[in-house]
């Protein structure tokens, strides 16, 4: 008897000859000349910064512009924003399949998935295949695979104190956010107050969404809120998870 086969079910994704190019097509964002800009090497000490990191507090937040590259945080910076601008990013909600729900009293970004298919997302995708072969090396979490997605948050918009994933689901394992907001100050709003995950009234951080500045943090433990913020902000977050198969949206 044949056996079956297991067919992903793809999220929402930024099609290169479609969405994507649609959106750059009807916008008055002008994209940077990219050309072939290649992030710094991820070292094996760096590596053992984050599995540390992790480890000892469960979060960490640190500067990765020198490690990206400008040219690369700017053409993230600038995806989002022609996707923004021509709205082309879907509200996001709560919950997964059909248990999704848009609930605008918790959270009110907008947020595009990605699939790597622009020369920044692929460059981007080789840094976080970087951290999860790193992570895996260091930490045994068995990740398997990660999705990302970009997060639009206008003047405003929050998104309550709440945590990645449920406890126990063992799915999304490690969360990645990488802010892409050029001459943030702390007046902007919009920074990412972190919880201490053994004593949950605790702030232990508060981190501002200034341009190449990553937080990284484990997804069950670290409850975590994004304060509103008081003009246009943008970001891109990334899960590492431990399930094979992609579960839809």
């Amino acid at each position: 008897m044949d056996q079956p086969k297991v067919t992903p079910i793809q999220p929402p994704v930024l099609n290169a000859t479609g969405q994507f190019m649609d959106a750059v097509a009807g916008s008055d964002v002008e994209p940077s000349d990219y050309g072939n800009a290649v992030p710094a090497p991820v070292s094996e000490g760096w590596l053992d910064q984050l599995a540390s990191g992790l480890s000892e507090s469960g979060w960490m937040s640190l500067d990765v512009r020198e490690r990206l590259g400008d040219p690369l945080i700017t053409a993230l910076r600038e995806e989002v924003a022609i996707l923004d601008r021509t709205d082309a990013m879907k509200r996001a909600g709560i919950g997964r399949g059909t248990d999704l729900v848009r609930d605008r009293s918790v959270r009110r970004d907008r947020i595009a998935w990605l699939q790597g298919i622009t020369p920044p997302q692929a460059q981007l995708f080789d840094f976080l295949k970087a951290i999860q072969q790193g992570l895996n090396q260091r930490l045994f979490l068995g990740l398997k695979r990660f999705e990302a997605h970009y997060a639009t948050y206008h003047p405003g918009d929050f998104y309550k104190r709440h945590l990645d994933s449920f406890q126990g689901r063992a799915s999304r394992v490690v969360s990645l956010v990488l802010y892409l907001n050029e001459d943030w100050s702390p007046d902007d709003g919009g920074a990412l107050q972190v919880f201490n995950r053994d004593s949950d009234s605790e702030v232990c951080g508060l981190v501002l969404p200034e341009a190449g500045r990553m937080a990284l943090f484990m997804s069950e433990e670290i409850p975590h809120e994004v304060l509103p913020a008081n003009r246009t902000r943008y970001s891109l977050a990334c899960w590492f998870r431990q399930d094979e198969v992609p579960l839809p949206l």
